[in-house]
């Protein structure tokens, strides 16, 4: 090859290198601008709209059917279905089908040599068409493969086992999550108001120490204490305010609400204690059966010892059958159709080798899990206790709340009745109801942690806030389930399935 030719090889062979790299464009902006808006539309699709306040049940219902995490966790389970449907197609035998066009250049030819005399003993011929068509069907099933395929089916279905406890651990979390969040936007609808109302008199009292300072009518360094301390208390509103004025975002967010949304809640002036009518040992037993973590735990175990299994099977011999059907349109041929069939065995001899270590490893983890197993039951166990105990402490601190706002209720009337008849000021006043606001504003988070305590204490036992089966999906339906459940769970009755 001549210089020139050489190098014009290696310019085409250059290029042709240079045109098959990989070249990745960033994302335009408009197309994630589009995205945004596809994704926008999608998130509160089919969202049935709120009418009239909210309740708790209906909340929860809300958060089931169109959270969004929940919605991840049943996709997930489908995928996990979709996923066990494919490993079944594993155990089937391995079936090829080829067709297609042969074809040389020239003829297929042969001769034969003489191992005696080293010399041509048949002259060049040939059997085989230059051009011929050429199709394949067949079929090989290894017994020892179906056995191994099988196991790993089984696996597969504990994956997807799995992947309905985590889904069940994501409701759970979610229910409680919103009662969580409902009964302190419950607090917030009760007092913003009042809160508003009391920094409206603030602010026109600070108006007005402020045009008496001007006018300089009075002492200037009790007006500036004086507006000093309304500014305080001003601070002190807003702090409330802010705290509260989330409840009902983070709320909203959990039952997929767009932002923005107008929500109502069905909130009374009822403040009755949940009582916890069933025992310590019972909801033991409950935790420890039902936990989704602990259930989990269990599956992963059978799949450890089905790991032990294939591990088992792989050091055996496999059995093999295969059967097939052949064409060839060579003009040699006598038979341009045909079949064939057999059986033999194979055995993967390095299997036999690294079987032991495959067995200790798969036992290994065996081990592993059930460890991890009873670390998780005493871990869960502590939990129990510890939503037991703040149940307890919730309760006495609401009592606690409850003493001081009817003794703070008592001393605004007092101040009233003295500002009424001159004896006060507006400051004092002021500082009064703002220490009753505070004192209901206490009262109404130590009920909504009571209450949240209270859920927690199911929660803890693993018990499921919804049954096995729904007569629909509808939120009135799902609404009525719930509150069903928590009834059940209020008159002591925890049994499953019920």
């Amino acid at each position: 090859m001549s210089r020139a030719s050489r190098i014009f090889a290696v310019s085409v062979l250059a290029l042709a290198v240079t045109g098959c790299a990989v070249k990745t464009q960033p994302i335009d902006r408009s197309v994630s601008e589009q995205r945004a808006r596809a994704d926008l539309a999608s998130m509160f699709k089919g969202q049935e709209a709120l009418h009239g306040p909210l309740t708790l049940h209906q909340a929860m219902a809300r958060a089931v059917k169109y959270n969004l995490e929940a919605r991840l966790k049943i996709m997930e389970e489908a995928l996990a279905q979709r996923q066990v449907d494919l490993a079944t197609f594993d155990m089937l035998p391995r079936m090829a089908l080829s067709a297609g066009y042969a074809g040389r250049s020239n003829v297929s030819a042969s001769s034969s040599q003489s191992v005696l005399t080293n010399t041509q003993s048949l002259e060049p011929s040939t059997s085989q068409d230059r051009d011929r068509d050429v199709a394949d069907l067949t079929m090989v099933w290894n017994v020892l493969d179906f056995g191994v395929s099988y196991v790993s089916a089984k696996q597969q279905g504990d994956q997807r086992l799995i992947v309905q406890e985590r889904r069940r651990k994501v409701v759970q979390t979610i229910i409680q999550d919103v009662r969580s969040a409902y009964w302190r936007a419950v607090a917030a609808e009760r007092l913003l108001k009042q809160i508003d109302a009391l920094m409206v008199r603030v602010e026109q009292a600070r108006d007005n120490s402020q045009r008496m300072g001007d006018q300089r009518i009075g002492d200037p360094i009790q007006a500036l204490n004086y507006q000093r301390s309304l500014i305080e208390a001003t601070r002190q509103l807003e702090e409330q305010r802010r705290a509260l004025s989330l409840a009902k975002t983070e709320l909203g967010a959990l039952i997929n609400l767009p932002p923005g949304s107008e929500l109502t809640l069905a909130a009374t002036d009822d403040y009755s204690v949940p009582e916890l009518k069933v025992g310590l040992e019972a909801l033991e037993q409950q935790a420890l059966a039902t936990r989704p973590e602990l259930r989990e735990q269990d599956y992963q175990a059978r799949i450890s010892a089905a790991e032990v299994r294939k591990s088992m099977l792989r050091m055996l011999p496999g059995l093999e059958f295969s059967a097939g059907g052949h064409y060839d349109s060579n003009s040699f041929l006598t038979n341009q159709h045909w079949a064939d069939y057999g059986v033999k065995v194979t055995w993967n001899l390095f299997n036999v080798l690294s079987g032991p270590a495959s067995i200790d490893v798969a036992k290994a983890g065996e081990q592993v899990v059930e460890a991890r197993r009873q670390a998780m039951s005493m871990a869960i166990l502590a939990q129990l206790y510890v939503a037991n105990a703040n149940y307890n402490e919730a309760r006495r601190q609401f009592a606690t709340s409850q003493q001081l706002v009817a003794l703070d209720q008592q001393i605004v009337e007092q101040l009233r009745n003295r500002h009424q008849a001159q004896g006060i000021g507006e400051l004092e006043l002021i500082q009064g109801e703002l220490n009753a606001l505070q004192a209901d504003l206490r009262r109404d988070l130590a009920y909504a942690e009571l209450r949240n305590s209270y859920g927690q204490v199911f929660a803890s036992a693993g018990l499921d806030p919804l049954p096995q089966t729904l007569p629909s999906g509808e939120l009135a339906d799902i609404a009525q389930a719930l509150g069903n459940n928590e009834a059940r769970w209020q008159r002591g009755d925890i049994a499953p399935g019920s």
